[in-house]
């Protein structure tokens, strides 16, 4: 079974190798032993409520994950449990309260920094374009301004703006990759991820971390000065986390754990989400030219944002069932576990038939897997592994659609990504009337880390007149 999980993860396929698993087990939980350690799978919507829910105070993040994380994202909200994490949670709460997340005055510069690589030629369409490594530095840069005060400028070329020499920014970007995907070589390890420790994940681990002390050091500063400066001025201050954080601990440590935890979660979930949307909509011109007609309507052309706003992407319906039903299919973290801290009971997965309670000893993990959930027939209909925006007219979803986990754990920025989200794809299709793929019979494998994102692709676009 290792190798095949093995061959599977290598190939990129994993999340549809696991739902083969589950089909040829026929059940929605199954236990394993793997190189001497027991320990069940499970893509039951009611096992998953309790995981994260109703038996939260049962299961914890464990301590494996932690260590394996530490060396990039110290203790942050992300590898903490019990009162460390309540501690973490409740400072960054207020990070993601509407008003913050409505602000889109910043999205729009890291949209034109984009827009200005999708150059066109004379009948319109862009050179031949590789978007993925593109909105990942875009997400990269919002999400450095709005966690940190401090934009990483990923997508401009060096020299181009007053901070050049303190870092190369596009490789900051890459260094970050580079580090969370060494993090999750050392996950596979398991308890022997310390054996995963290469010069390239230090050094990368150093560049990172190097910009985040930079971040704190300015955040510092900023505090320090705050009293003076709001006795000269009644201007209303940008809430900045960092700033917030600062208030609170001066520990240069704590807060660059933070930064790190935050900069993880708010640049990859985004960026997976746009990726395979942009990928989405050009497999399915139908749904682009539909989508598009909506946006033209509500917001206008490319030359109007004014009337783009928090309120208003959140209204635009279509949008919104688009986003979902990406998500539905392509979930930013396709799967998670917990591992019970106390023996413990699943309401399923028990007995011959499966339906009764099955017991969960102390220090068993319990991986759930959100993609297999998000793709089950008895849930979605024949057509759940199909592209299908409408499937979300008048659909209230249950434990059966986690996007961004659920439960006390919930993801605190899923609005930051949506409004981001819808605000990219508002902006594209309002300057470009079509999108294609260099290849339309290509299908991108996952590439699965932290969170899952497509492998890389090519595609054009054609700039509206």
């Amino acid at each position: 079974m290792f190798q095949r999980f093995k061959t599977a993860f290598d190939a990129g396929c994993f999340q549809e190798e696991m739902a083969k698993i589950f089909a040829e087990q026929g059940s929605r939980t199954v236990g394993l032993n793997m190189l001497g350690s027991n320990f069940y799978q499970t893509f039951e919507p009611k096992n998953i409520q309790a995981l994260l829910a109703t038996q939260f105070s049962d299961f914890s993040l464990g301590d494996l994950r932690r260590q394996a994380f530490y060396p990039m994202l110290g203790n942050g909200i992300f590898t903490a449990d019990g009162k460390a994490w309540e501690h973490s949670r409740a400072i960054i709460r207020p990070q993601f309260v509407r008003d913050q997340v409505a602000d889109l005055a910043h999205e729009e510069n890291h949209v034109q920094e984009l827009l200005r690589q999708l150059v066109t030629d004379q009948s319109g369409w862009t050179k031949r374009t590789n978007i993925t490594p593109l909105i990942f530095r875009l997400t990269f840069d919002s999400a450095t301004e709005f966690l940190f005060g401090t934009n990483a400028n990923s997508q401009r070329q060096a020299g181009n703006h007053s901070e050049a020499a303190l870092f190369e920014w596009k490789t900051l970007s890459a260094s970050f990759d580079s580090a969370k995907n060494h993090l999750c070589s050392r996950m596979q390890l398991a308890e022997f991820y310390w054996l995963h420790n290469p010069k390239e994940f230090r050094d990368n681990v150093q560049e990172v971390h190097r910009f985040a002390d930079y971040c704190v050091q300015n955040a510092l500063k900023r505090v320090e000065h705050l009293d003076q400066q709001s006795e000269k001025s009644s201007t209303k201050q940008n809430y900045t986390f960092l700033d917030e954080l600062a208030k609170v601990t001066k520990d240069p440590v704590e807060l660059r754990s933070q930064t790190m935890n935050l900069l993880l979660a708010g640049r990859d979930t985004t960026a997976s989400l746009l990726s395979w949307t942009i990928w989405l909509l050009a497999r399915h011109p139908a749904v682009f030219n539909r989508l598009r007609n909506q946006i033209l309507e509500d917001f206008g052309p490319y030359e109007q944002t004014e009337k783009i706003t928090f309120s208003s992407l959140k209204a635009c319906t279509y949008l919104q069932h688009v986003l979902n039903e990406v998500l539905r299919l392509y979930p930013p973290v396709p799967m998670n576990s917990r591992r019970a801290i106390r023996d413990t009971t699943l309401p399923l997965g028990g007995g011959p038939d499966g339906k009764s309670p099955l017991f969960v000893k102390k220090g068993v993990e319990v991986e759930y897997f959100v993609y297999v959930m998000h793709r089950e027939e008895e849930f979605w209909g024949k057509d759940a592994n199909e592209f299908n925006p409408d499937r979300w007219v008048d659909r209230k979803s249950g434990w059966e659609y986690l996007p961004f986990n659920g439960g006390p754990r919930i993801c605190l920025g899923q609005q930051f990504a949506l409004t981001e989200a819808g605000y990219v794809i508002t902006r594209l299709l309002q300057r470009f009337d079509q999108l294609k793929l260099e290849d339309e019979s290509f299908t991108p494998v996952h590439r699965l880390g932290l969170t899952d994102a497509p492998q890389e692709y090519i595609v054009y676009l054609h700039k509206s007149n």
